[in-house]
């Protein structure tokens, strides 16, 4: 039954235009605010926690949080459509000198992003801005099995291969240790055995670590970068300066610790920056030390 759901959903969704994406996203956002009661109050106490925020302040941005993740979401139907044309036409760039040199950079790089603005359509870019032949994208997919292979088709495209989280280790190192590109969210709760624990907007996270592991034996770049989203239908994209695995020193561990802490800060530094764009809903301080 879900299979028949998801086969009708497809076809709807990519006719429709990134407007109209857009305005249905707005009618779900304000849906779900009202259908889920309890995971709203816990989004209103997590800003108002985490930001130090008045509680009016706090419920208005949790509520645009809400509009922006539906957003988000419904923008992975429009993923296939994005590349160079679209980035020209749509997007303004913060730091340009640092985008370019991501882009022609020989080196293997570990672009590694947020659940923050348009992250479904940032896929789809990858492959337009990235001198590598390929990039390959490591994504937690859903336990609804035929939602995940909704979800890897659409954001699936010549120069983007996505790979789920649990079989990507061996795949992406080779692919980086070849000079490839890799990229990565890296603002999700994840078990302990997958953890670093380190402060995130002012109380300890579990981070995910694996991509820091990968980036270390593979000696590649770490390039935090994002897509924000603008007014009219316009982005931003803002690209941060890179770490150098090669330049770290200290034991494994402490490497591994000082690359996530690099792209953890990088995230905080853009959630304040942007806090109505992030997903306060996701539970992101679930798993403790």
């Amino acid at each position: 039954m879900r299979d028949l759901f998801y086969n009708a959903l497809l076809p709807l969704g990519t006719r429709l235009s990134l407007a109209q994406l857009h305005a249905l996203g707005a009618g779900l956002g304000r849906l779900l605010w009202v259908a889920l009661p309890r995971r709203r109050r816990e989004t209103i106490a997590c800003v108002q926690e985490r930001l130090g925020l008045p509680l009016g302040e706090a419920r208005r941005l949790a509520r645009d949080s809400f509009t922006n993740t539906a957003d988000a979401f419904l923008e992975i139907f429009h993923t296939r459509q994005v590349g160079p044309r679209f980035l020209q036409a749509s997007t303004e760039f913060e730091n340009p000198d640092l985008f370019a040199r991501m882009s022609r950079t020989s080196r293997p790089v570990v672009a590694t992003t947020a659940h923050l603005g348009s992250w479904e359509l940032l896929v789809g870019m990858i492959g337009g801005f990235s001198s590598k032949s390929n990039c390959q994208v490591v994504v937690r997919l859903p336990k609804d099995k035929e939602l995940g292979e909704l979800i890897v088709h659409m954001r699936s495209q010549p120069r983007i291969r996505i790979l789920p989280h649990r079989d990507a280790a061996t795949q992406t190192l080779n692919h980086l240790r070849a000079g490839g590109a890799g990229a990565f969210l890296v603002d999700h709760n994840c078990n302990r055995a997958e953890a670093e624990f380190l402060p995130f907007l002012g109380k300890i996270a579990a981070v995910n670590k694996g991509p820091a592991i990968l980036a270390l034996r593979a000696k590649a770049e770490v390039w935090p970068v994002f897509l924000l989203r603008l007014p009219h239908g316009r982005f931003r994209m803002v690209t941060l300066p890179p770490l150098d695995t090669r330049s770290l020193s200290g034991d494994r561990g402490e490497r591994i610790r000082r690359i996530c802490r690099f792209y953890t800060q990088a995230v905080e530094s853009m959630v304040q920056r942007y806090p109505e764009q992030w997903f306060w809903m996701h539970r992101r301080w679930k798993t403790r030390p």
